[in-house]
């Protein structure tokens, strides 16, 4: 098979390299050449400027890796030539193009894989499980804390010039940690109304939120709630859920999964579900991309479909909506 990675930033040369470690060696790249990463690595494979040209050597997925606000300029034409698609979260940055994209996909017969690499964690993995079996009864409520000091990221580069800093590029804490508007949904189901809140007071000097504060309802009654930020040192991203029989709680740090189930009475006690041995952040990725090309050759369907990408970025919208409102804002389907 062949596959097309668009952009060559950090994400698209973690993309490259997964590929490349599964066996994976017919890889052309469309770059415009104007991302902060070397193509020192790629300088054996095509490179192509052109994206008719790049749609030219016909491959059979696309990988959409460049930045945000241009992720549908790509990939619909992508979908046109017959490719299946990767595309890298957020879908867009507003819904413009949105819907001319799933009639694109729906009319030309491809899959999309959405890349929220956390339905790939294995922590987050046994969270659904224990949910699922009511390890501690009716959920009630949830919280994540995720905060990364974002000029620690990618430190070759000049932060305020990457896409997580720029708004004309869709960049925001509120798009780029979208994660757990989509794990969230996964795990407790659809979510009925946002209420949000953000800002862009800190020292960074951008354009962009870098602090936000949700506040989730779900269908099912689950209240949740999602703090994000830019600032924060050491990074944090956690999770605990508050259960009628109990809490669990989940640590991005080491991968571990803590459970009081209060099932067991006088007995009940903290038990830990290590991450498996050995594990790195990358795992999540190798395992979306695994998956990716089982999705190419049809042999699976797309963990995260584009409908669930659409509805995470209408529910991350939603708290742009809201914060400009002051009001909570409705985004049942």
């Amino acid at each position: 098979m062949k596959f097309l990675i668009v952009g060559y930033g950090s994400i698209g040369r973690r993309h490259f390299r997964n590929l490349q470690a599964l066996g994976e060696k017919d890889i052309l790249f469309y770059r415009t050449n104007r991302g902060t990463v070397s193509d020192e690595e790629i300088k054996d494979y095509p490179i192509e400027t052109d994206l008719e040209q790049a749609l030219a050597h016909r491959p059979d997925g696309a990988i959409i890796a460049n930045p945000t606000a241009y992720h549908l300029e790509v990939a619909n034409p992508a979908v046109e030539a017959g490719c299946h698609i990767l595309l890298e979260k957020p879908v867009s940055h507003s819904m413009g193009k949105v819907e001319a994209f799933k009639d694109s996909v729906i009319r030309n017969h491809v899959r999309v894989l959405v890349g929220y690499q956390y339905r790939f964690h294995p922590g987050l993995r046994k969270v659904a499980s224990l949910i699922k079996s009511r390890a501690v009864g009716e959920p009630l409520s949830v919280h994540v804390h995720w905060g990364e000091y974002l000029p620690g990221w990618h430190p070759w580069e000049d932060y305020k010039k990457s896409y997580s800093a720029r708004a004309d590029l869709g960049g925001g804490v509120v798009l780029t940690l979208s994660h757990p508007l989509d794990y969230l949904r996964w795990i407790f189901g659809e979510i009925e109304s946002v209420f949000g809140m953000t800002s862009s007071n800190s020292s960074l000097d951008i354009d962009v939120d870098d602090v936000a504060e949700i506040t989730l309802k779900f269908v099912n009654g689950v209240i949740g709630h999602v703090s994000l930020d830019y600032i924060q040192r050491p990074p944090t991203h956690n999770l605990e859920i508050i259960g009628t029989q109990g809490t669990i709680r989940w640590d991005n740090s080491d991968g571990a999964v803590h459970v009081y189930s209060a099932h067991g009475g006088t007995n009940a006690m903290w038990e830990v579900y290590p991450a498996p041995k050995g594990f790195s952040r990358n795992d999540m990725f190798r395992e979306q991309m695994k998956h990716f090309i089982k999705v190419v050759k049809g042999k699976e369907i797309p963990l995260c479909s584009l409908d669930d990408g659409v509805r995470a970025l209408e529910i991350a919208l939603a708290v742009h909506e809201s914060t400009r409102t002051q009001r909570m804002v409705k985004v049942i389907i």
